[in-house]
């Protein structure tokens, strides 16, 4: 039974190099999924980002595919994969539910799904990978080997800050001025 397995990073870069070393691996580029920024929150950092995921990528895998799109609550980002597929469709008005819908019908808990979706309007990355059983221990290996973040530490922050849930009518995150 496949299994989708998500992790999520402080950055873009680490995020690519997670997907190069999953496709090293031997994952097809069509069971992983890329969502994130590449720098700040403006749209042409996200075009930039996947002119560079294109070009480190070459003409094969997932990186060749990014392209970028804009999702309610989170805006541009960078992406690639099914996540992408379906957040764009939901953007379309095809589908319900946007990135967070994405995550769920990937088996993901509510809960799980809203972290994620955060976690990417906060600047952060994700990747995640479809995979059966007698592959999972290679897959979790490569996305843990990449120090992602500790999803229990950085949900208490968001909610230390007021954060309860992903809100897509929510306007750009803009971190506090310290």
């Amino acid at each position: 039974m496949t299994r989708t397995i998500t992790r999520s990073y402080d950055n873009y870069e680490t995020a690519r190099s997670v997907v190069e070393q999953l496709e090293a691996a031997g994952v097809s580029s069509s069971d992983v999924s890329l969502v994130g920024r590449n720098g700040d929150s403006n749209e042409t950092n996200a075009a930039e980002g996947a002119g560079i995921g294109a070009g480190v990528g070459g003409a094969a895998g997932l990186l060749a595919g990014l392209g970028m799109l804009a999702i309610p609550g989170i805006g541009p980002v960078v992406a690639a994969g099914w996540l992408a597929s379906t957040a764009a469709g939901a953007v379309a008005g095809a589908a319900a539910g946007g990135l967070v819908g994405s995550f769920v019908k990937e088996g993901h808990d509510r809960d799980e799904a809203e972290y994620y979706a955060e976690t990417v309007r906060r600047g952060g990355s994700v990747v995640s990978v479809r995979t059966e059983p007698e592959h999972e221990a290679t897959v979790e290996a490569i996305l843990d080997g990449a120090s992602p973040i500790d999803r229990a530490s950085r949900e208490a922050d968001y909610r230390a800050g007021g954060w309860s849930r992903f809100d897509e009518n929510a306007g750009p995150y803009r971190p506090p001025v310290v």
